[in-house]
This record gives structure tokens, sequence and C-alpha cells, in this order.
């Protein structure tokens, strides 16, 4: 679409009644990002109230009818989901904006690939529209649904806010709080302006909509009850604000210590694997234990559901249902319902664990049953990583069908990912409930339950090695594009560990050209595995000063962990390497520092126990320019292709947190730019 272009969505699809808006971009350095939010607006183009303004800290409608959903990393950047239910779309709303905003004087146009699109219920896309230049301005209203004699068009609009998100919202009739006196919190973490007020009885009211129960302080001030007043005195009751301000997360605390007399004793556990004895006990039990544990904490639960076009509503699973299929009924793993309004949305879940692959069959069997019986989904889960482009069971959708149903696959390396956030990250409001995600997490991370993730590069790992060792492996070879997959499994699941751990965005960066076909990239990098002999990836941590690079070196058996970074605008060469020399201090005495010299291949180099007596060691000869610094750390990566402890995977996760933990939590992106007076103050 173009800017000011609108269509009919009934004329783009018949799936249109529940409908998935999606704003992306992507960041050349890697750390930029951006805010979904939504107002519904009436006829005079004002909104009803502040409760139709969604976003951060107002993510879902009571009524259904617009979800924010979690964002979802893509090749080049994030993508944010929106879910919309137009058919419970209040009748007196005639349209919804969507806009996006950033904060902290970062604008729009440091970003690249401005993009909406929109997909109807079943996932396909039926629309887009590219965002160009966008210059300073702070927030974008994207799009617009509006309602056209009964009918919903979508618009593409495209415009461009100076005052960001608060001044956007208030331009449609919202009435916010400022967000200065917002930012001005107390000692738990808890915005002041957002203490409730109490109620006539004493006890603290209910939050405002959308907002997150915060752990009770009893040294806050939000914790002090407010006087009492007389049953005279009237309690003026001021209506709760939108508040553009985030909220911060509380971690959780300390665990107590163990009255356990010594380490042989093991705690009791609400999910025990001591009892697992086959593959079948493995799917049923971690099958019953997922889904039991997403009813119980909603949270969990929505944040699984939602990248499936879900609703928010209440939710139920089943295990072992049987379903008739011929003359043989079928008895999927799982099933999930959830209910809103009177409206059930339902998946069938299967299930595979300890490695084993999926069935094409069983899938196509079970989507069958879904499009007959009018469900929405079937999600599959198991050990393997999806791959854009590669499927992982190959099923035969008939397009035919009025209702279709949508294959979703879903990796326990995802599952731990979302338990890992909300347990140490963001939390769920409720100690119970942590308790219940660590108890998940627990069993997921056992040994002896087979959800561990992608854990074997495959049947072509040990030929591919041993072809480019001693020099028969041909390019065209299809074992060398199956390492190939295997290793974009890998690195997409170390980004999942590393992220969970840091409670930061970790996504797999491509240098390929935008709107390259996945499979057509692959088959290039199997030609260079062939030719090179390396395996090569690039990891964007979050507010990191550069891309985390994790080289395999199959001729040598090496394994390179690295990052480069950009040497400082202001100073003094010799003050740089002073200063990042301090900075390394308890890095690894073998770390290797390179300095990186325009116009040359390479610059001075040595390991950091060399170099820390004498920094200037680093600096060039001449007058060469520096413009950066290359830190490494090198290990031999294991030799078998399975996660066992010389394994090659094993090895690869090894690398990347100990590169991580040693030596790049030393470094940071404004550090290595500040001011040249900074520099000689020896900042």
């Amino acid at each position: 679409m173009t800017k000011g272009s609108n269509t009919a969505l009934s004329a783009l699809s018949e799936n249109t009644g529940s409908v998935i808006v999606s704003l992306g971009w992507s960041s050349p350095a890697g750390d930029g990002d951006a805010d979904v939010s939504v107002l519904l607006l009436g006829p005079d183009g004002k909104v009803r109230g502040d409760t139709d303004f969604y976003f951060y800290n107002n993510p879902v409608a009571a009524d259904g009818s617009v979800q924010l959903l979690d964002k979802t990393p893509t090749e080049d950047g994030n993508e944010d989901r929106i879910g919309f239910d137009l058919t419970a779309v209040p009748p007196e709303v005639t349209r919804l904006v969507v806009a996006a905003s950033r904060y902290g004087g970062a604008h729009f146009g440091e970003l690249d690939d401005l993009r909406v699109t929109l997909s109807d219920a079943v996932g396909d896309s039926l629309l887009q529209f590219s965002i160009g230049d966008a210059g300073t301005v702070s927030a974008i209203i994207f799009g617009e649904l509006y309602r056209r004699d009964d009918n919903w068009k979508f618009r593409a609009v495209g415009q461009g806010y100076d005052s960001g998100l608060a001044g956007l919202a208030t331009d449609f009739g919202v009435d916010i709080d400022d967000d200065a006196e917002a930012a001005e919190e107390d000692v738990d973490g808890t915005a002041l302006a957002a203490a409730p007020e109490p109620a006539g009885n004493g006890e603290p009211a209910d939050p405002p909509p959308g907002s997150t129960p915060e752990p009770h302080d009893s040294g806050s001030l939000a914790a002090v009850p407010a006087p009492r007043r007389s049953t005279d005195e009237a309690a003026p009751r001021v209506a709760a604000r939108p508040r553009t301000a985030k909220k911060k997360a509380s971690p959780p605390g300390t665990p107590p210590k163990s009255l356990a007399e010594n380490d042989s004793w093991r705690p009791a556990r609400l999910f025990p694997v001591s009892a697992l004895k086959n593959d079948r006990d493995r799917e049923m039990r971690a099958t019953s234990v997922l889904l039991s544990v997403m009813t119980q904490v909603p949270r969990f639960g929505r944040r699984l559901t939602a990248a499936f076009g879900a609703p928010s509503g209440r939710m139920e699973t089943f295990t072992e249902v049987s379903l008739p299929h011929g003359d043989t009924p079928r008895r999927p793993d799982g099933v999930i319902r959830i209910e809103r309004a009177g409206k059930l949305w339902t998946a069938l879940v299967e299930t595979k664990t300890n490695g084993n692959a999926l069935k094409a069959d069983q899938v196509q069997a079970y989507m069958d049953i879904a499009a007959r019986r009018g469900y929405e989904a079937v999600i599959t889960l198991s050990n393997d990583v999806a791959l854009e482009g590669s499927p992982l069971v190959d099923v035969k959708i008939d397009r035919r069908r009025k209702h279709q149903v949508a294959l979703w696959h879903l990796s326990w390396a995802e599952v731990a990912h979302q338990a890992q956030m909300l347990i140490r990250h963001e939390g769920v409001g409720n100690a119970a409930r942590t308790w219940l995600l660590q108890e998940l997490l627990h069993y997921l991370q056992h040994e002896n339950s087979g959800c561990h993730g992608f854990q074997n590069m495959g049947a072509a790992w040990v030929p591919v090695r041993n072809g480019i060792s001693d020099e028969t492996l041909c390019q065209g070879d299809p074992r060398a594009l199956e390492v190939i997959e295997s290793w974009e499994r890998l690195v997409r699941q170390v980004c999942l560990r590393l992220g969970g751990e840091l409670g930061q965005k970790v996504l797999p960066a491509q240098r390929a050209r935008r709107g390259t076909d996945p499979g057509t990239r692959r088959v290039q990098l199997a030609d260079r595995l062939c030719s090179e002999g390396r395996l090569q990836a690039e990891l964007r941590v979050e507010q990191a000063p550069g891309l985390l690079t994790i080289g395999a070196d199959l001729r040598t058996g090496r394994l390179r962990t690295s990052i480069e970074i950009p040497a400082p605008e202001q100073g003094y060469p010799l003050t740089w390497a002073k200063r990042l020399i301090r900075r390394l201090a308890e890095a690894p005495a073998d770390l290797h520092v390179e300095t990186l010299v325009e116009g040359a291949p390479g610059g001075p180099r040595g390991t950091l126990e060399r170099l820390r007596p004498e920094p200037a060691d680093m600096l060039p000869k001449g007058a060469a320019r520096i413009t950066g610094f290359r830190l490494s750390l090198l290990k031999n990566m294991g030799s078998s292709r399975g996660n066992a402890e010389a394994g090659f995977i094993r090895s690869v996760d090894d690398a990347v947190q100990r590169f991580y933990t040693t030596v790049m939590v030393h470094l940071d992106g404004p550090v290595a730019r500040r001011t040249g007076v900074q520099d000689r103050a020896g900042v």
C-alpha cells in the first residue's frame, strides 16, 4: 500500500473477524526499538475515555477486542504484533489507530525498514505498508482500521509526531499523567502517582486496568495507608489516568538458606522426573505439566498463546483427548481452549521430547480434524527449532475449505526462555505463581525430562567435518546445507538462552540483502562452508556496543567468540588503550585484543596478559587511524554432534556464556563514546 491509500478487508480474505497487525523495523546497530500503542476512537475522533488507550501499561482490552502481543524476533530486527477481534469492538468505536513511539531522545529516523503488515485469522498476510525516511519524529501513526457501512477497512497513514507517545495520546483526548511526575518512584519501584487510593473500608483499591501488581514492601511510601476519613467527610475520588512512564520489574527475592543437613538432600519437587522410563512417559508428563502451569499462571499462558493469534480470555487445557478420525480415533497430546465473550478458540497440541521428530502423517491428521471441527490451530512442540521458510513437517492445507487451520511450532527452548523472562526479570505479581514457574523450569532443564531444546547437529555433521578436514567436500553437497540449517537452529537457541539469562533481547543478525529468500541464503552459506570450512553467526545483544560474533573453524577445530568496539570519537589513542585495559581488569588473561586500523587488514594484537603492563603496544606505528578494537576468546570445539559434555552444541553454549560473562559485561555503549573531557579525566 501507499501512504493515504485504503482497502476493504473483506475483499482480501474471508477470515477477517480477527486480524493481526504487525509493526516492524530494523536497526543497523541492533539496539533500536519502539513501543506500540492503540487508540479506540469514536465518531468525534476522540477516545471515549482513558481506558481506550492501549499500550505497555494497559496491554489488553477487557472485551478482548485489542491485545498487545509480545515482540517477535525477525532476521533483521523486531516485529510487534497486535491482535484485534473486530467482532468484539463496541459499535460506538469507529476507528482503531495503530501507532508506535520511542524514548530517551531516540527518533524513528534511526530505524530502517519501518513497515506495518496485516494478517488474517489463519496467519495469511493480506497487506503491507512501508514508511520511508521518518526523520526526527519520536511517534508515528502507522495505520488505522475503520468502519464503513458495517465493513472494516484499513488505511495507510504514516503520520509522525515530535511530541512522542504522550503528545500523540493527548491529541486524541487521552488525559495522561506527566511523565516526569510518574518517573518519581519510591523504593520498591512503584510509581507514587500510581498508588491506589484507599477504599472506604481502609483497604487499598484495585489497581488501574492493565496494571501489574507490584510486590508489597512494608518500607515503601505506597504501603503506608492514608488516614481514614470520617464518615461525614466526603472522599473525593480522582479517576486514574494513563501513565506513559514504564513500570519497573521487581526481580524475585533471594531464596532463604536451605535447611538440608548436606548437599545430598534433594528438595521435593512438584513435577518429579525420577519415574520417567520411556519417551511416551516423557511426552505425557511434559504436556500435562506445561498445560497445567499455563492455566495457573495466566501471564505465562498468554505469553505462549498470543504468538499464535489466540484471544485473551479464560483458558482451560486438556490431555489425551479422543477425537474421531475415520475408523480409528486420534488422541492428540493436548488441547487448549480459550473462551472470550461466548466464543471458543481451540488448538490441538502434538508434543515430542528427547529429540524425537514430528511425524508428518500424525500432524496432517490433526490438521484435518481441526478443519472439520472448526478449530483454529494445531501447535507442535518439540526440541527442534523452526526456521523461516523451512517447515518442520510437510502438511497439505486444503485452501478450498472455508475454515482454515493455522499450523504453529514451539520449541521447548522457547518455553524455557519465556519462563526465565517472567521469573527473573518481569515477574508475575504472585509468589505462588512464581514458584509454579520455577518448578516448571526445573523440570524442563532436568536431564531426564527430554525437554532440552535443540541438541543434535544431525547425521550430516560428522561426514561434513571429515570432508572439510580431508578437503573432499564439494560445493552443492546437500549434507552441507543440512549442517547450515542445524547451525542456524543452534544460533537461535543460543539467543533464547542468553536472552533469558540477561532479560534482554538477543537476536541473530543477518547481513544478507533485505528480501533475500531464506533458502537461497542458506545455499550460499553452504557453498561458503564447503570452500572456507567455517561457520559464523552474529548476535545482537541489547545495549551492547557491537555484535557478538561466533565462529567455528572446522579445519582447526577452534571456536572464536569476539566483539568489535568502535574507537571513541574524541581523546588520544593511548588514553583509549589504557582505559580499555582498565575496563578489562577482570577479563581472562588469554583474551586476544586486536587494534583495528583504517585501510589495513589488521593492526597490533596480543593477549590481555601481555598488554596489561604495556598498553602502548596496542598503538599502530605512524599516523594510522584507529577505528576500533576487536576482543576475542578462543577454545577447542566439541567433536561430537550432540550436546554431551564434549559435544559441539555444548561447546558453543559454553563459549558464548563465557565470553559474555567475562568480557562483554565490562563493556557498554555509552562509555565507548564519551567526550574527550571525560577521557582525560580517566572515566
